[in-house]
């Protein structure tokens, strides 16, 4: 299953800028050294974006589940990095009740899991 309303997903800004590749966040400074690892920058903080909707589009959900306030959608994969490596992440995205629209939660490094 494709991540529902996947063509109005939205990665915000900020997401990106103040937490994903923020070295000097508490939870995200170990994130942002993955993801700079990988080519990726502040200043060109869109190309994250795309590299996470792309991840989107890629993949299937392997786990949805239903909370109170909306549902969150777990999608595991390869993610295109500008130095041409393909890293395993795990990406959430979160559609909130009373709408259709997807939104990037997290994402986070992850071993590639073992399909023997």
């Amino acid at each position: 299953m494709k991540l529902p309303g996947l063509e109005q997903a939205i990665v915000p800004e900020a997401k990106i800028t103040e937490y994903l590749l923020n070295l000097e966040h508490e939870e995200g400074g170990a994130k942002a050294i993955f993801f700079i690892h990988f080519g990726f920058s502040m200043a060109q903080w869109k190309e994250l974006a795309r590299a996470l909707l792309e991840h989107a589009h890629t993949h299937e959900v392997v786990k949805h589940e239903a909370t109170r306030f909306g549902t969150r959608y777990v999608i595991e994969g390869t993610l295109q990095t500008p130095v041409q490596r393909t890293p395993w992440v795990r990406v959430v995205w979160f559609i909130a009740k009373d709408t259709a629209t997807p939104r990037l939660t997290t994402a986070y490094p992850m071993e590639k899991p073992d399909n023997d």
